[in-house]
């Protein structure tokens, strides 16, 4: 499974970077404007920054809901670096424009998607990821995982080559979960990343260890 880290943070991007784990990196306007980045400008800047930092994908989002808007935001930012993947609401010109880009060969990810039919037609217009939000299903009492598991059937069925990335995650057994139901990908903060570091055995046994060790080198 893939790993990226959803955050417009230079520091936690490097930070997952030097961990050797990091795969690609998602962003979206408030992940944008909680960095203070802000003005067309300075986020396509910004873009090309974490690009640099980054060997994977990255996702970007367009802000416009037309087709045609869509249209240029996204060429602009494919412009940028060919590590940019254009992100793309689930919406009727959404599925639109992906097809359009999946056709000029510009990567796309299908983000907002809540439902196995959603990622149905996102997979059929040709993106390269689609991004079912589990996080904000459990927040309304759906499991984000049963989603995960029909998407997973479904592309399997029929052979899609669109990638599962799993978003708004909330914590490292999101992550586990999506690993064991077959999502291609997960995209999370780097504090959920870096909680699969933890268990109460590992740090016990390590501070065992590390004592013994100085009992005998006293």
């Amino acid at each position: 499974m893939k790993f990226f880290i959803d955050t417009a943070n230079l520091d936690q991007i490097k930070e997952a970077q030097d961990l050797g784990i990091l795969d690609g990196v998602t962003t979206n306007p408030s992940l944008m404007a909680k960095e203070g980045i802000t003005g067309k400008d300075n986020i396509l800047q910004h873009y090309k920054d974490i690009c640099e930092l980054v060997d994977g994908d990255v996702s970007a989002e367009v802000i416009s809901t037309d087709f045609d808007g869509m249209l240029k935001e996204g060429e602009e930012l494919a412009a940028l670096n060919e590590q940019i993947v254009v992100k793309v609401p689930m919406i009727k010109e959404g599925i639109k424009a992906i097809n359009y880009f999946s056709n000029k060969g510009i990567k796309t990810n299908c983000t907002l998607v809540f439902s196995s039919g959603q990622a149905l037609l996102a997979a059929k217009a040709g993106a390269t990821y689609v991004s079912p939000f589990i996080g904000r299903l459990d927040d309304i009492s759906t499991d984000g995982m049963n989603l995960i598991e029909d998407i997973r059937t479904i592309y399997d069925n029929y052979m899609f080559d669109t990638e599962i990335l799993a978003a708004s995650v909330r914590h490292p057994m999101h992550i586990n979960q999506c690993a064991l139901m077959g999502a291609d990908v997960v995209t999370a903060p780097l504090s959920a990343i870096t909680a699969l570091l933890n268990h109460p055995l590992t740090t016990s046994g390590l501070e065992k260890f590390l004592a013994d060790y100085n009992k005998g080198n006293k």
